[in-house]
């Protein structure tokens, strides 16, 4: 969809960077103890390194460098650029799954938050190779990128994240970006908070 108006030239926009930066530092303070504990477990798991660094793409195309915990353990050569992960991964172990099916493999993109890198809410940023893969297969799918990437988004509360359809994840960012405001990101907000409350009583 064409936009009059782009989401990041509006003046709400600059009231969501800042309830960004407050939610990222607040959450990062609270939630470090987690994070410590999380590390622990996969340095007991598998051993170091403790963090995932991978290169994604964002707004404009620019690329950053992502945080996760890593939930992957590592085998030899660094196949991560080009490989994608899929459900009962024998690379993941009891950790990893853990970590995953909680997201808290997740929390250090709170870091990238702060950076600017991303945003709370937004559509999920993918790695290079992909994009391109993605951009040449489905219609529409850079379009994605009219706007930051996010922690979560409207593909994500709606099912859509690992193996799933990549048409459906672009269609339902595409529409995020279309209906942008305020409003929908905390709707999202609270689906994301019901989602994981569900997965963890799982």
């Amino acid at each position: 969809m064409r936009l009059g108006t782009a989401p990041t030239s509006r003046p709400t926009w600059w009231i969501k960077r800042a309830a960004d930066l407050v939610l990222a530092a607040l959450a990062l303070v609270v939630l470090s103890p987690v994070i410590g504990l999380c590390a622990l477990a996969v340095l007991v798991e598998s051993g170091r390194p403790l963090f995932f660094r991978q290169v994604r793409v964002g707004m404009d195309d620019r690329t950053f460098v992502l945080y996760k915990i890593r939930s992957v353990r590592q085998s030899g050569e660094d196949d991560s650029q080009v490989k994608w992960s899929v459900e009962g991964d024998s690379r993941v172990g009891p950790v990893g799954r853990f970590l995953r099916r909680t997201s808290l493999d997740e929390l250090p993109q709170l870091w990238n938050i702060l950076r600017g890198d991303m945003c709370v809410v937004g559509p999920r940023p993918e790695r290079p190779g992909f994009v391109r893969e993605f951009s040449a297969i489905h219609e529409l799918y850079w379009a994605r990128h009219r706007v930051p990437t996010g922690l979560t988004g409207l593909a994500q509360v709606h099912g859509l994240r690992g193996d799933t359809s990549i048409a459906d994840r672009s269609r339902y960012d595409n529409y995020y970006i279309a209906n942008w405001s305020l409003w929908l990101d905390l709707r999202i907000l609270l689906m994301t908070a019901g989602e994981l409350c569900c997965r963890r009583n799982r």
